[in-house]
């Protein structure tokens, strides 16, 4: 991470122009952060971004809006806040092992300010599409099942069981919520982790086939090109980025 320390702002409406808080820029780390004296307490800055391909982006990601606002309450967020005081001290006196500290505490930002944005009061914050589904107690119990075990012959009644709902009954909430019927999005799922197996393990294609739930590697290699285009052994050759497969939307 690197740390920035522009000239001090002399009022609250001076804009500080330089140096930028640019973690894009080039030659720049994946976040930064930009210190502001005064007169006052100073104030700092923390920007940051992931690399993604916004056309296989996790439908999440996709739903979550332009700004989130954490209003910084006392007693709201403990998580959040903690995380933040760790990384605010390891910045204001790096240590030994700072860089590895600061860079899983900046990993664990982003879990805990979506958890504390799903978690706000629904007046302060509009939650739709996908994070729906995870705010609904029943589907989010049977999104946790297939992302815990995709490789599990999973059928709806099942997975509706998880939800403590009829199999007619999850089918319809799931479709409305998550956007696709219960097994297209476990498809979706498992081809997703073995896209990620392809790029971050050394195993044969038979074995990621079969740690994503499919019984042979034909079966997985056919339905790998059909949703992304290429052969897995060419994707694995070809070093290409991590991505989840693009969700089909369904209307209902």
């Amino acid at each position: 991470m690197t740390i920035l320390r522009p000239s001090p702002a002399r009022a609250p409406t001076t804009p500080v122009d330089e140096p930028r808080c640019d973690p894009a820029a080039e030659g720049g780390d994946l976040f930064a952060s930009a210190s502001v004296g005064g007169s006052g307490a100073p104030t700092v800055t923390l920007c940051g971004g992931y690399e993604l391909d916004p056309a296989r982006a996790h439908p999440l990601l996709r739903d979550l809006p332009d700004l989130i606002h954490l209003p910084a309450r006392l007693g709201t967020h403990p998580e959040l806040r903690a995380a933040v005081e760790l990384l605010g001290a390891e910045v204001h006196k790096p240590r030994l092992g700072a860089d590895t500290i600061v860079s899983a505490l900046l990993d664990m930002l982003l879990p805990y300010i979506l958890r504390s944005w799903f978690d706000a009061p629904r007046e302060h914050c509009t939650v739709s599409g996908w994070a729906r589904a995870l705010a609904n107690p029943g589907i989010s119990a049977a999104l946790d099942a297939i992302h815990r075990d995709p490789a599990h012959p999973w059928t709806v009644a099942e997975l509706g069981g998880r939800a403590g709902l009829s199999r007619a009954a999850f089918a319809r909430r799931f479709t409305a919520l998550v956007g696709q019927p219960p097994l297209t999005y476990l498809t979706w799922w498992r081809l997703a982790g073995g896209a990620r197996l392809l790029r971050e393990a050394d195993a044969p294609l038979s074995e990621i086939a079969s740690r994503v739930g499919y019984g042979s590697e034909f079966a997985f290699a056919d339905a790998f090109k059909r949703e992304y285009g290429l052969a897995p052994g060419r994707y694995r050759r070809e070093g290409c980025p991590v991505a989840f497969p693009q969700a089909k939307a369904v209307k209902t």
